[in-house]
């Protein structure tokens, strides 16, 4: 027999979702076949079985979230398959262990005294008791749920569980929370629930009405259709409160003439389909200038870990990618800083692909010091993108269309051609550095692009 633990996908990756497994209770498994699938925070990802055997036992159904490291099936070398979940087995016993029927002992203990004006005195103890004792005590709490009841104050009779057995479920925490106004995060929690008050407020729905009531409900009628918001969208808009939150947003625009760029790209375009299979677009000469500006303004290639900016001595550039208006991700080119303009191009378009078709590690999609979010592709003209946690800066690369600007001529007069100019819009965090430090930058980045030979680098 060998457990099948949920294993580290990724380096801040500390617990995933099972969605699906691709076996059932008795059926043959190979080495390195796709045994289960597992949604994070970053991705989803199918996970192999690190051994060949029969699946004996599914210790965590689908739907359920826990810990990276959890024993979540058992793989035995023949194929006689025993019960499929044993947990629940042992699980019964928490719910007839609370032999807290101890506690009505102390109401015994009061009937020696002929004083029943005593009686009532106790009877504050048992109000106060029930909303801490039963977020501590229910032992079929996972450490996920049990975390997030304990995070916003809910009082555990009030879910409803849709697990196995009825057993509660991060989603059906997640679903409360959504339906009582409550704040993903604790945030709210800590106006509902303080610490101190819930002596005073031991009904917690009582707690959680204010700030329902906060916020307007909306009325879904005939005419309306109401649709889930999906896993990746509660958890970007998550990220973003978190980084708006947290960072005091800036935001700075240059405007790029690309006909130095065209020059080059022009020559080239054809023969370079012709030789890598895909179209040279101007991200990845972008790409390129910035990754040469942040050499000479290395506070922007860096994050922020409470009141200390880490400047990194690497550039793994992020590329935020569209999945068919379901969702971003940004998958990194890493060590950047070492790749010509012919290598970051062929990473971009293959991380790209790979990214909508969910083929992504969790490891490509982790870390980046510095974010780009190509608006442009899909005509926008200025983009205020939100920073990218824990970075501190994020460039919006916005359409490029073909304008009139004015050219100087070799005699050193002035005239008016039609020219492709486009908006670089960066958002950065005021904590890290000034105006200054930041419009600096993007003069740079636009002076790279505008003056530089690309023929050389192509």
């Amino acid at each position: 027999m060998a457990d099948i633990t949920l294993p580290q996908l990724g380096e801040t990756v500390t617990e995933g979702t099972i969605t699906r497994w691709f076996k059932n209770i008795g059926d043959t498994v190979n080495a390195d076949e796709p045994l289960f699938e597992v949604s994070t925070d970053k991705v989803d990802t199918e996970v192999p079985s690190p051994i060949a055997g029969t699946l004996t036992e599914i210790r965590v159904p689908v739907g359920e979230t826990v810990p990276v490291g959890t024993v979540i099936a058992v793989v035995g070398a023949s194929s006689g398959a025993p019960v499929a979940a044993p947990k629940p087995t042992a699980t019964p016993a928490p719910v007839a262990a609370p032999k807290p029927v101890a506690a009505p002992a102390p109401v015994a203990a009061p009937a020696p005294a002929p004083k029943p004006a005593a009686a009532p005195a106790p009877v504050a103890a048992p109000v106060a008791a029930p909303a801490r004792a039963s977020v501590s005590s229910n032992l079929l709490l996972s450490p996920v749920v049990r975390r997030l009841v304990n995070d916003h104050g809910i009082d555990v009779a009030v879910l409803v569980g849709t697990g196995p057995g009825g057993r509660i479920t991060r989603e059906d925490v997640l679903d409360y929370i959504d339906a009582h106004g409550l704040t993903r995060g604790g945030v709210a929690a800590a106006v509902a629930a303080p610490a101190p008050v819930p002596v005073a407020a031991a009904v917690p729905v009582a707690a959680a009405v204010p700030v329902a009531a906060a916020v307007p409900r909306v009325v879904v009628g005939a005419r309306d259709e109401a649709i889930p918001l999906s896993k990746i969208r509660r958890l970007t808009g998550s990220h973003m409160l978190a980084s708006k939150n947290v960072a005091p947003h800036a935001f700075s625009v240059v405007a790029v003439d690309y006909a130095n760029v065209d020059v080059a790209r022009n020559a080239v375009k054809d023969a370079f389909k012709s030789a890598e299979g895909f179209t040279l677009t101007y991200l990845p000469f972008i790409s390129r200038a910035i990754i040469d500006a942040l050499a000479e303004y290395p506070h922007l290639n860096a994050s922020l870990d409470g009141d200390t900016l880490v400047v990194h001595k690497y550039i793994d550039l992020g590329i935020a990618v569209d999945l068919d208006y379901q969702g971003l991700l940004v998958p990194v080119v890493r060590g950047a800083e070492g790749k010509r303009l012919r290598a970051i191009a062929r990473e971009i378009f293959d991380l790209a692909s790979r990214a909508r078709s969910r083929k992504l590690s969790p490891d490509e999609i982790s870390g980046g010091t510095f974010t780009i979010s190509n608006n442009g592709s899909a005509g926008s003209v200025l983009t205020m993108a939100i920073i990218n946690q824990p970075q501190v800066a994020i460039m919006s690369t916005d359409a490029i269309v073909r304008k009139p600007v004015v050219v100087g001529l070799p005699d050193g007069s002035e005239s008016i051609a039609i020219h492709p100019v486009g908006n670089l819009a960066m958002s950065w965090d005021h904590r890290a550095f000034d105006g200054a430090y930041a419009a600096n930058f993007l003069a740079k980045v636009k002076q790279i692009l505008e003056t530089q030979d690309w023929s050389a680098e192509l």
